[in-house]
């Protein structure tokens, strides 16, 4: 009931412009959201740099079906890259491949792409995939693998998630070509059939294909906001001698900012993942309705956060 009400009113483009103009509704997305345009977008990653951290830039929008959608976005994201590179922000970009025409045709997502690889291979930049949901997986990771890593292996990277059952064999085939992966759990609501139901066996996957990345892998993004998985891999770097310059964490813009903050401060590398642009409604519904649990975990984290800070408070140590 909740997910089919999420994506009615992901659909309802009046609701949407109404949302867009209210100024409790954008108050609440600028927390998960770094605004509408490139500057903002800069803004948001030069407050991330001046405290030590890293970022991925995400200009949102997907499932494009229209040929100029596709061609006009990958015009945004070489101006993206040019921004970084003007600013000298500490960042790259992340997209997704249904965003540059991957549902019109491979030939037209490949033009797009390659454009947009080579202008981050000029500016010694990195673009990373974005995996979506589970019908795209085989798609995204064939198409990376033929048509995008053979020409730019220093500037493309896919993501994996360890959600689904396929993961390791997926894990093991990218440690054998030598690409960057980032390893996130996954956000989609997928069937039993491809994905673990359970989430033990979801976090077990995940810690056995971090370790297999940590070791063996080649500079992998830990993506995950789990304290206890977080614990696991400080503790498997320290046992294994492997220095903290071959990996980093990764979280989302606006989650557990007390933990971004506390992994900074401990000396570790760390990126976050900022979403912006004019499509942040839709963006936070559709997420939402893909796994309604997320809106549980969003409110947790922020509370979470607030707890922490208030502790640390009372004791000084803020």
């Amino acid at each position: 009931m909740l997910r089919s009400s999420l994506l009615f009113l992901s659909r309802q483009p009046s609701l949407f412009r109404l949302v867009r103009h209210n100024r409790l509704a954008k108050a609440m997305a600028s927390r998960f959201v770094a605004g509408e345009t490139v500057d903002s977008a800069v803004t948001a990653v030069q407050r991330l740099n001046a405290a030590g951290i890293t970022a991925s830039l995400d200009l949102l929008g997907e499932s494009v079906t229209n040929e100029g959608e596709a061609r006009a976005a990958a015009a945004e994201y070489v101006r993206l890259i040019d921004a970084i590179a003007k600013n000298k922000l500490d960042a790259n970009v992340s997209v997704k491949l249904t965003a540059m025409g991957q549902d019109i045709s491979d030939d037209l997502c490949e033009t797009i792409m390659l454009s947009i690889l080579d202008r981050a291979h000029q500016h010694e930049s990195f673009v990373r995939l974005d995996m979506e949901g589970s019908a795209y997986t085989t798609r995204t990771i064939e198409f990376f693998e033929k048509r995008l890593y053979p020409r730019y292996p220093d500037n493309v990277g896919i993501v994996l998630q360890s959600s689904l059952r396929r993961t390791w064999t997926d894990v093991e085939r990218a440690i054998a070509i030598g690409c960057r992966v980032r390893l996130c759990k996954g956000a989609y609501l997928e069937p039993a059939t491809v994905a673990f139901p359970s989430k033990a066996d979801v976090d077990r996957n995940y810690v056995t294909c971090m370790q297999a990345l940590l070791e063996r892998g080649r500079y992998p993004g830990i993506a995950t906001h789990d304290p206890e998985i977080i614990s696991l891999a400080k503790a498997y770097v320290a046992e294994q001698g492997i220095d903290r310059s071959r990996f980093e964490f990764q979280m989302l813009y606006g989650v557990r900012r007390d933990l971004q903050e506390q992994l900074a401060r401990d000396g570790y590398r760390l990126r976050v993942y900022v979403p912006f642009g004019t499509q942040w409604y839709p963006y936070l519904m559709r997420r939402l309705a893909e796994r309604p649990a997320n809106l549980a975990f969003i409110t947790g984290s922020i509370v979470k956060e607030f707890m922490s800070r208030g502790k640390r408070a009372s004791t000084g140590s803020a």
